[in-house]
């Protein structure tokens, strides 16, 4: 193993600086006030996890868990998802008192790299959990929510790319038979590799007509006219039930004016074994991968003894940071220079102003080095400098 270097830090892990905290921090106030403003209440939990518990429930990949073992020889993880950890406490605690729980969260989630490659290890995650609601009406508020969030973020341009868990898995069963085969078929579709898929699709020993039917699923994207579509490839009436529901929740989003952010596209899976029923996607023009998903979870609850269903969404702060392009903003704090005879006088005109709700700095002229380049970060400068002041000022 090679010696680490002074400066570097365990892979996947990053250093947010001055501009990019104050970024973050701003945006992150303002999504939190439209989640409270539907009446979501944040909560916090641990960073450490027990792994038989949330490790397992959370759906992430063993080896994208962080382990370790705590005095009593319990692994613990840290937490790689908010979704479980929050049913956890839900379950536990808080549905003992309301039915349904609107719950929100920012907080940080862990997920190890086998190689870098630029995805952090580490990242910031905020959303909502709706427990307790089985309605299509709880997926169009969680949708709604979304949309409203990144609009309020100040993202305009992006799109809601909606699906269904059901409709997939009942399709690939008529077809391929098994749900490895099945499972192979959606690993394609969740890695965006549509070559690969085709190919796969290829290889089977399949008719010519399921053939097509799997390769069409592909096509099948657009407004509620392409849900027709998805249930032409179906044979029968099992399996349709999904697209039901997607015709119904196309419509409650129409009643909240919000299909121009929406399109549906029926090949749509995730990862997450967790998700039962609509899913769903965020994509921005500048972002070439989601910087936000959710959907549909019933049987998560039921791990830790809550027969109750829920529906939710995550959205990547750092990616929705990408998306906004936001500009650094020049700093409104005043610089107050000061030399050892006007001191107190410096001191007491700060503390008047941060009074004043002002952001002031202030410093001894005789601890810079470069004025020129000191002051420059600065729209505002005070001196209150003497005969100990530096020579030239």
């Amino acid at each position: 193993m090679s010696e680490l270097f002074m400066f570097e830090k365990p892979m996947g892990m990053r250093d947010t600086f001055p501009h990019l905290y104050k970024m973050k921090k701003q945006i992150r106030s303002h999504v939190e006030s439209e989640m409270a403003a539907w009446g979501y209440e944040f909560l916090e939990t641990p960073t450490l996890e027990y792994d038989e518990t949330v490790g397992e429930a959370s759906a992430i990949l063993d080896q994208q868990l962080f382990k370790l073992l705590d005095q009593q020889g319990r692994t613990l993880v840290l937490r790689p998802d908010m979704t479980a950890p929050i049913a956890r406490v839900a379950a536990s605690k808080l549905l003992k008192d309301r039915n349904p729980l609107r719950l929100a969260y920012s907080a940080n989630v862990f997920r190890a790299q086998q190689r870098e490659g630029g995805r952090p290890a580490e990242f910031e995650q905020m959303g909502v959990e709706l427990i307790g609601d089985a309605s299509v009406s709880g997926d169009a508020e969680t949708i709604a929510l979304l949309i409203s969030s990144l609009r309020t973020a100040g993202l305009e341009d992006f799109t809601i790319s909606i699906g269904h868990m059901g409709f997939v898995q009942e399709l690939f069963l008529q077809i391929v038979g098994t749900e490895e085969r099945a499972q192979q078929l959606k690993r394609y579709l969740y890695d965006k590799n549509y070559v690969g898929y085709r190919k796969h699709v290829e290889s089977l020993s399949l008719s010519s007509i399921d053939k097509q039917r799997l390769l069409r699923l592909l096509t099948i994207r657009g407004d509620g006219d392409s849900i027709q579509d998805a249930r032409e490839l179906l044979e029968g009436e099992k399996g349709t039930e999904p697209l039901s529901e997607l015709e119904e929740l196309l419509s409650i989003l129409e009643e909240y004016s919000l299909t121009e952010y929406v399109t549906m596209d029926v090949s749509l899976v995730s990862h997450m074994s967790y998700y039962t029923g609509v899913l769903f996607e965020v994509y921005a023009d500048k972002v070439g991968y989601s910087l936000g998903n959710g959907g549909r979870y019933n049987h998560l609850l039921h791990k830790f003894g809550a027969q109750v269903a829920a529906t939710g969404f995550g959205i990547r702060l750092d990616y929705l940071i990408e998306a906004l392009s936001p500009q650094a903003e020049k700093s409104e704090t005043l610089l107050v220079l000061f030399s050892a005879e006007r001191r107190k006088e410096a001191i007491d005109f700060t503390y008047k102003l941060r009074s004043e709700g002002r952001q002031v700095i202030s410093q001894d002229v005789t601890g810079v080095k470069d004025m020129d380049r000191f002051t420059a970060q600065f729209t505002e400068v005070e001196w209150m400098v003497g005969r100990s002041g530096k020579a030239g000022v």
